[in-house]
């Protein structure tokens, strides 16, 4: 069992809603280990969450979460209340929260499942922002993906 809340940075802290058996969570791995570590140096805290039911998603399993490459905390949200608290609607959905856990940006990691088209790096972006001192600049963007499996 994880507090979520024990798992914030001095700045703050990324929460990302993940998938094993969504295709654009799995094209993310790298790019969330690499901002993970951007995050880390910066005093913000990264946590992946996975809340698809892995009775009607079999590779959304513990055992199978077990085998995923991520070099921060990755959580089971069982009955996907975290999901649901935060709203997060598909895999991937990102936010950031403050040192004191309110909500600074919500929605997608950036603007392409494809590492070579991306556009716009709306995550690290409010994350530099908060880092900066400054207020995020975007709060909202669309996040797509798969759907979370209730």
């Amino acid at each position: 069992m994880v507090d979520v809340k024990s798992l914030v940075g001095t700045k703050g802290a990324v929460v990302v809603f993940v998938a094993n058996g969504c295709p654009t969570a799995r094209a993310y791995e790298d790019r969330l280990n690499a901002l993970a570590d951007k995050a880390r140096a910066n005093g913000i805290a990264m946590v992946a969450v996975n809340s698809n039911n892995p009775a009607l998603s079999p590779p959304d399993s513990a055992e199978e979460m077990s085998k995923r490459t991520y070099r921060f905390p990755y959580v089971k949200d069982s009955d996907g209340s975290l999901a649901k608290e935060f709203g997060a609607v598909c895999t991937p959905h990102a936010f950031l929260l403050d040192g004191d856990r309110q909500v600074l940006y919500a929605g997608r990691i950036d603007d392409s499942r494809l590492g070579d088209r991306i556009t716009s790096t709306d995550l690290e972006n409010a994350m530099g922002d908060l880092i900066a001192g400054r207020d995020v600049r975007v709060s909202r963007t669309e996040p797509f993906g798969c759907s979370i499996v209730w």
